[in-house]
């Protein structure tokens, strides 16, 4: 057998185990392989809209395009007209035959009645990415090549070549229009401009604004206002300027803000701080049986009551909570059965004492009952430190005993990249609790200052015993010693914390006596209890979230017409929202890690999907018209620099040198193909470290 032929069997055997894996893996994953198609579609389907742009225009402009192609290569399959029919090549790079000059290949066939040869030949390549139109004449890699058939693109006239360059940003504006129109026709949810609640220390934060609050004016805009009007304001708005709202407070009146945005929690964009608000109904999960064996909540559950109390918003269930001081809280939920009557559910879910997740700058900051700090214990444990555990309470870290969260984080900074000891209680297989002393190794996370050792804690309430005693607004410490167990409050016993608080509740305006227990040492301090509302700074919270849909409101026109002006409108925000990220990008007021590359839109296309079709759709036409603009910037390669060359041929009189034209494309290539690693590689990043 001839080394040609044994290369070919190799070849033929590989695509067929490839083949036969990928129908395996889709088979067996078919929802997931599912919404993959139609991210690749939809994404796919841009750009073929652009390059339909380029080949209508190019043929009506007597220029011969040579090949029309979806995806990238290398080949999958063309098809091009000939005198002796449909030729149709497969795979020629993978199966190339001898003696082949025109690249045909071994799997090459003719079918169909003879006829005129077209020009094209029309092409689906192996990458399912992107795409293009090649014309005679036109070479993306370098200058355009001298013909001197009348219809390569070089010599056909300037406008002609213009209308052709313009038309693939066209058909991409189009395309986001006329999606658009669709989504506004039948109705487009959209997460609603409520304030669902406000990060620590942010803009929004020391503006005032709390959980229930709407947005009803931004910069001007009152019409089919969403949330991410509220994110675009802050992220595009020039740096120290104000942002004027007006803003419907749960009271029904209305106040002016004005908000500068900022940095918040290291995101390399500006921001007010406002979180989306939340529905009362149960998400949509993958893994809801999960969800089900630690809560009893099912998919689209319906909280109607917490605590005894009704509620119509999610911010009453997180104000019910916070008062709750207790180890569970009831819920009711409405749950639709599967012969679809509704069912009212009882659901009991566990409380855990409230522990902040920003940096404390002081000890007073820290979440105190009348200055007393429980200790902390871990809850969650990553990847990384395998010597601890979930339930273990911390003792001690470092050289400090029964640290505070703030003690945590300093030793944590410390000791970046060192070996910190930790002893923890931790309780055995029999339920006793026993000494444990362990090793981890703090971390700097990834394009952060924050340094980590991988693990999430709250507040220890199970214990009745403080990390310390701190000093509050108006209130010394109290003399407990560290580490100390308050055995009783106002000749009350205790047995955890939530003791503590009780006992404080029920003698408000009076003083009461705090027995404590340290090392066999006894002792006592007598407090004065004037207003528990400011000399406690301790909240309740769901010890297990709720993964709870967001607050969605429907924006729909009545007519067609109104449909077409919302997209008009829509559209010309997308386009105006692309032009003034470059802007900031150039002054450096936002950081080009915030931006997505290839694999950063593939993943947010993939969730689009997994979200809803109308998602997927909203998605697609921001895509377009972003490409729109960003295929007219005026750089080599893409379609703008093509157009200024252009420009520059017009008012020279005659093209640049082939030379010039070298030089400008391979910069242009430069340049996009940094840009592209850069962003795959913060793409990659994000998906891998979050």
């Amino acid at each position: 057998m001839s080394k040609y032929k044994t290369l070919i069997y190799m070849r033929m055997t590989l695509l067929v185990v490839i083949v036969l894996s990928l129908v395996v893996l889709i088979t067996r994953n078919a929802q997931t392989s599912w919404n993959i198609f139609l991210a690749v579609f939809g994404f796919s389907a841009v750009v073929f809209i652009h390059e339909c742009g380029h080949f209508f225009v190019a043929k009506a402009g007597g220029i011969k395009v040579e090949a029309f192609s979806v995806f990238i290569p290398p080949l999958l399959i063309g098809i091009r007209r000939t005198q002796e029919g449909f030729r149709v090549r497969i795979l020629p790079g993978l199966f190339p035959k001898p003696d082949d000059p025109d690249g045909n290949g071994l799997l090459t066939f003719t079918f169909g009645a003879k006829g005129k040869a077209g020009d094209t030949e029309y092409r689906i390549g192996l990458i399912p990415v992107a795409g293009y139109v090649k014309m005679l004449g036109q070479d993306d890699s370098g200058a355009d090549k001298q013909s001197a058939d009348p219809r390569s693109f070089g010599n056909r006239p300037i406008s002609v070549r213009m209308a052709v360059i313009v038309a693939g940003v066209t058909f991409n504006m189009i395309t986001a229009v006329i999606l658009m129109v669709i989504l506004y026709m039948v109705g487009l949810p959209m997460k609603a401009p409520v304030v669902g609640g406000v990060m620590a220390d942010s803009p929004a934060y020391h503006a005032g604004l709390q959980a229930g609050d709407r947005i009803v004016k931004i910069e001007g805009k009152t019409d089919h206002i969403e949330y991410g009007d509220i994110l675009i304001a802050a992220a595009l708005s020039d740096k120290g300027k104000s942002i004027d709202m007006t803003v419907l407070g749960r009271d029904h009146t209305e106040r002016q803000v004005s908000i500068v945005a900022g940095p918040v929690d290291g995101l390399p964009v500006r921001l007010f701080g406002i979180l989306p608000s939340s529905s009362l109904i149960v998400a949509d999960l993958k893994n809801a049986d999960v969800l089900y064996e630690r809560t009893g909540l099912k998919p689209g559950d319906r909280i109607v009551s917490v605590g005894g109390q009704p509620v119509t918003y999610y911010w009453e269930v997180e104000e019910i909570v916070s008062k709750t001081y207790q180890t569970t809280i009831a819920l009711q939920v409405e749950r639709r059965a599967e012969q679809g009557e509704v069912q009212t559910v009882d659901i009991s879910l566990p409380l855990a004492l409230n522990n902040s997740s920003t940096e404390i700058e002081k000890e007073s900051d820290l979440n105190q009952v009348c200055s007393l700090v429980p200790r902390l214990r871990i809850t969650q444990v990553g990847a990384g430190p395998k010597s601890l555990k979930s339930g273990d309470v911390v003792l001690r870290i470092g050289d400090v005993n029964s640290p505070t969260y703030k003690e945590m984080r300093d030793l944590t900074t410390a000791f970046d990249g060192q070996d910190l000891p930790i002893q923890v209680l931790r309780e055995d297989p029999n339920g006793v609790d026993q000494i444990e002393d362990v090793m981890v190794q703090p971390k700097r996370q990834s394009d952060s200052d924050r340094v980590v050792i991988g693990v999430a804690v709250e507040l220890d309430a199970a214990h009745p015993v403080i990390a310390k005693s701190v000093a509050t607004e108006g209130q010394p410490a109290l003399a407990i010693p560290r580490g100390a167990t308050i055995t009783r409050v106002a000749n009350a016993d205790i047995n955890d914390f939530y003791d503590i608080i009780h006992a404080f509740q029920a003698h408000v305006g009076q003083d009461v006596t705090i027995d404590w227990l340290f090392q066999g040492q006894a002792g006592s301090v007598t407090l004065s209890l004037t207003d528990l509302g400011k000399q406690m700074n301790m909240e309740s919270v769901l010890a297990q979230g709720i993964p709870l849909s967001d607050l969605e409101e429907i924006h729909k026109a009545d007519t067609l017409g109104e449909a077409c002006v919302m997209s008009l409108k829509k559209c010309y925000s997308f386009v105006l929202q692309t032009y003034v990220t470059l802007k900031q990008l150039l002054s450096r007021s936002v950081s080009l890690k915030a931006m997505s590359g290839p694999v950063g839109i593939a993943t947010v296309t993939y969730q689009a999907v997994e979200q809803s079709f109308s998602s997927f759709l909203y998605l697609l036409a921001f895509i377009s018209a972003n490409l729109a603009v960003v295929n007219f910037l005026p750089i080599p390669v893409v379609d703008g620099g093509v157009f200024v060359l252009l420009i520059v041929e017009k008012i020279k009189g005659g093209p640049l040198s082939v030379r010039m034209q070298e030089i400008i494309t391979y910069a242009g290539l430069a340049l996009i193909l940094s840009v592209f690693v850069y962003l795959t590689y913060h793409d990659i990043a994000r998906l891998v470290f979050g």
